[in-house]
């Protein structure tokens, strides 16, 4: 049996987001929701508490982590494609908090263009991306024991196929939010792909 009881989902009011808080809740975990705007949360997801607050601000992380046993980072730009650091400066932030509370156990999303030649990365991705390898970075340095899933496109299709999960390798062109965020929540409970990115699809 897991030791992780209780986790923290850091952008779960985004669209994988939801989909994660769900799956969480299904598997019997209790779930606190940090959320920007607490109005996005649907009232049918029962999580244990929600707190309201900004990533890029310390202590309002350091008021959701404390007492977890795991976090999941499910942190976006929503259609803000522009420069920013807000993913990792709030995933530092994160990392920081969870070795001040001792909390080991974390996942995160990033994206499938980990595994592509820059080159051939879309334009309009690079700033995404950019902040992506900078949370990559940040993890792979923490010294806790990390899992990134590397998604492609995220559809809103409802899970109908058996998803794959494969170490440091592409998986296929597209991914259901809803089995997505199973995954997000499932790595969090087995140790057998700790500190690897983890390839996801069909």
């Amino acid at each position: 049996m897991s030791p992780i009881r209780k986790i923290v989902i850091f952008g779960a009011t985004g669209n994988t987001g939801l989909a994660t808080v769900a799956k969480a809740i299904e598997k019997g975990l209790e779930v606190t929701a940090f959320v920007r705007d607490p109005s996005k949360l649907s009232g049918d997801l029962k999580v244990s508490q929600v707190i309201s607050g900004d990533v890029t601000n310390p202590s309002d992380v350091d008021k959701a982590i404390a007492g977890q046993d795991g976090v999941v980072i499910v942190l976006g730009t929503r259609n803000d494609l522009g420069p920013s650091t807000i993913m990792s400066d709030g995933t530092k932030n994160i990392i920081d908090s969870m070795k001040n509370h001792g909390v080991n156990r974390v996942s995160a999303c990033l994206s499938s263009f980990l595994y592509w030649e820059p080159e051939k990365i879309p334009p309009t991705m690079r700033n995404v991306h950019g902040d992506h390898l900078k949370m990559l970075d940040y993890l792979k340095n923490s010294g806790l024991d990390w899992v990134v899933l590397c998604p492609p496109h995220i559809d809103n299709n409802p899970s109908d196929k058996q998803y794959v999960l494969k170490k440091e390798e592409r998986v296929g062109a597209v991914i259901s939010k809803f089995d997505l965020g199973d995954a997000l929540v499932s790595v969090l409970l087995t140790n057998d792909w700790l500190n690897t990115k983890v390839g996801i699809g069909y």
